[in-house]
């Protein structure tokens, strides 16, 4: 994270649905709603990380691709954040989820 913040790798986006994670599994990890506001005010104050939002269209997006994985084990929280970065053009995703290989770039 301190790498992607000094713009190491470009631009940072991150998605409502991944703030929610985000937001929850401190809340849960923690059992600290003040660490959980902590982070989310992080997130969502900070100039260099970009907020996209699920509309409609990457819902039904990411609704597909969750339909069609075929056995391979992906949330629909991660088929959001693919349908987001087609629809932004986002190229590399910074993740230490290995069940985005061979979907996309994955840096982390």
């Amino acid at each position: 994270m301190k790498r992607a913040m000094q713009a190491e790798f470009g631009e940072i986006y991150t998605s409502d649905y991944v703030v929610d994670e985000a937001i929850t599994t401190a809340l849960a990890r923690t059992k600290r709603l003040e660490m959980a506001i902590d982070v989310g005010e992080f997130i969502m104050s900070s100039p260099r990380i970009k907020k996209l939002w699920v509309s409609e269209e990457v819902f039904d997006a990411a609704w597909e691709r969750f339909k069609s994985l075929g056995g391979k084990p992906m949330s629909f929280t991660d088929c959001t954040s693919l349908a987001l970065m087609e629809k932004s053009g986002v190229g590399r995703i910074a993740s230490f989820d290995s069940g985005f290989n061979g979907l996309v770039e994955r840096t982390g």
